[in-house]
């Protein structure tokens, strides 16, 4: 299990008023070696932990529309 207790969690600008988004700590990427994304509206509930490299491919799929809603 990863160690997320220094997580600073941050909510995208592009977030909306509805709660519908994640919460992402990349501060970990030197400390524990990964990128942590959980719920906003469940912020005591579970986080995935995810390489930085695995993030970076998810970030970049969604900005040229592999996933759409």
């Amino acid at each position: 299990m990863t160690d997320l207790a220094g997580a600073v969690w941050r909510t995208s600008s592009r977030s909306n008023d509805q709660g519908l988004c994640v919460e992402v700590a990349d501060n970990l990427v030197d400390t524990v070696g990964v990128v942590a994304v959980r719920d906003s509206k469940n912020p005591a509930g579970p986080a995935l932990a995810v390489s930085p490299p695995g993030w970076t491919a998810f970030v970049d799929a969604i900005r040229v529309g592999r996933f759409r809603v």
